[in-house]
């Protein structure tokens, strides 16, 4: 009975993982299928290095989203990024555990806020402060740049929490008993180990800022233009795709799931070259 059970559950879970990868095939077969007759018609240089969309004139140019999306994804990062891994580190390594108990759920609600409630509390008050402080129209790169570092909070302090606290105890002990303070035993020993929990962490967040739509287009300022400085107006790739899918016909339609194949070999090569950091960094 039991190897039974044993042999339905395993049936099961593999059933899942095909239904899986079968779904993800699917999703490539069809966006594949739709825009790559459109890059063949153009050419994929015309569509990376032309900086004109202009769809009603034939212009397909990716090259100004191509350069926003990276933009406001880096600055998502540089903001973020520090401030979690500075929120993972003193809730595994100093808070005492009733802190950190009570403020994880707090966290954790932030990655249930929806997309479109963050690209509003920006529109109604990052973009006002960029615009008087710093200004410009205030809708730009750097407001962008903001409410992605907020949304990727949740995710880089969680897994980057869940990397600390995997550290081995003896490895802490080991370096206090050899006469390391608290910050050297962090930043010789723990982090160190935790580093490929940590990069993890860091590409999720890459991915959901990367990934982001109805936050960006409030924020944004969505002109198909590189900018000039933080200050300026962009658009990215998924913002595209968004504002216009509605109205699209014919090659302007296949542009946009043109514009969605790019966007997915964008994707998987960051992903592929930020996964090699681990293996490097392990092999010092």
């Amino acid at each position: 009975m039991n190897r039974l059970h044993e042999r339905l559950v395993q049936k099961i879970f593999l059933l899942s993982a095909v239904t899986g990868i079968f779904i993800i095939f699917l999703i490539l077969f069809f966006i594949f299928g739709e825009g790559l007759p459109v890059l063949q018609k153009y050419g994929l240089t015309h569509f990376i290095f032309n900086n004109t969309w202009h769809p009603t004139k034939n212009e397909f140019g990716l090259l100004s989203m191509i350069l926003g999306s990276f933009y406001v994804t880096l600055g998502a990062l540089l903001l973020g990024v520090p401030i979690s891994i500075g929120c993972a580190i003193y809730m595994a390594e100093i808070a005492p555990n009733w802190f950190s108990k009570a403020v994880r759920p707090l966290i954790e609600l932030l990655a249930g806020i929806p997309s479109v409630v963050y690209g509003f509390y920006g529109l109604v008050v990052i973009v006002p402060l960029i615009m008087n402080y710093l200004g410009g129209r205030g809708l730009s790169m750097l407001a962008a740049s903001f409410v992605l570092g907020m949304m990727i909070l949740p995710t880089v302090i969680n897994v980057s929490e869940d990397a600390i606290r995997a550290v081995p105890r003896e490895y802490r002990e080991g370096s206090c008993a050899l006469g390391a303070g608290l910050w050297q035993t962090i930043y010789k020993v723990v982090l160190p180990t935790a580093r490929p929990g940590i990069i993890a962490a860091v590409v999720l967040g890459m991915g959901r800022a990367v990934g982001e739509t109805m936050a960006v287009i409030l924020v944004a300022g969505n002109a198909t233009a590189i900018p000039g400085s933080p200050l300026g107006m962009v658009r990215t790739l998924t913002g595209n795709i968004a504002i216009e899918m509605g109205y699209a016909a014919g090659d302007h339609a296949k542009a946009l799931f043109a514009t969605g194949i790019i966007l997915i070999i964008i994707i998987m090569f960051l992903n592929t070259m930020i996964s090699l950091i681990p293996g490097k960094a392990g092999g010092k």
